[in-house]
């Protein structure tokens, strides 16, 4: 069963401020060098069947490389676990956050935002849709999937991009969907 992993950037500046990154190019906190850091350091211990890893990580996981977004939040956590690691990493483009418009650099939990977020089609005045996005997800993991072999990836990615992965694996409701999100870090698995 050919395998994909998923991480989620480390804390960002804008996270610690409740603000929505989105597009915005927003750099990391030391705290998520330091949560990249840690992550790259489990996963390879994890690589080598270590026990020690096993809380949090499959034991003997496998990757063979890195794809992750082009923004500086995933580009430097990628960065830190391919250090960690020496697995190869390489910047996709399609993992790039959603752009939220006229949102971005408001409030996360903002009402006229959750709002104009339910609707799959809004594109948030210059921003993309929620539909838009799934396209370019769902199609990168139509490739992978269909690629020959068996090679295993790591995606580094952002919340939004998360939900729609998730959503593609796993049958969600509009309200599961909405509330979906992994923490900075945390590693998920999926079987294709």
């Amino acid at each position: 069963m050919k395998k994909l992993y998923f991480t989620r950037h480390g804390q960002t500046v804008w996270n610690v401020a409740n603000k929505i990154c989105g597009a915005t190019d927003v750099e990391l906190t030391q705290k998520g060098h330091e949560q990249a850091v840690t992550l790259g350091k489990m996963i390879a211990a994890a690589c080598r069947g270590d026990e020690s890893a096993a809380a949090l990580l499959p034991r003997g996981i496998h990757i063979d490389e890195i794809l992750y977004s082009p923004l500086m939040r995933a580009a430097e956590t990628a960065r830190h676990i391919s250090e960690e690691t020496g697995i190869p990493m390489r910047a996709e483009m399609r993992l790039k956050e959603q752009n939220f418009g006229r949102y971005e650099a408001t409030p996360r939990n903002g009402a006229e935002f959750q709002a104009a977020k339910a609707q799959f089609t809004n594109r948030y005045g210059g921003g993309e849709s929620m539909m838009q996005m799934a396209q370019r997800i769902y199609n990168l993991l139509d490739e992978i999937k269909n690629e020959p072999g068996d090679k295993t990836y790591l995606l580094v990615g952002h919340n939004g991009i998360a939900r729609i992965v998730r959503s593609y694996f796993c049958e969600m409701t509009n309200e599961e969907f909405a509330m979906y999100g992994i923490r900075n870090c945390e590693v998920v698995e999926f079987e294709f």
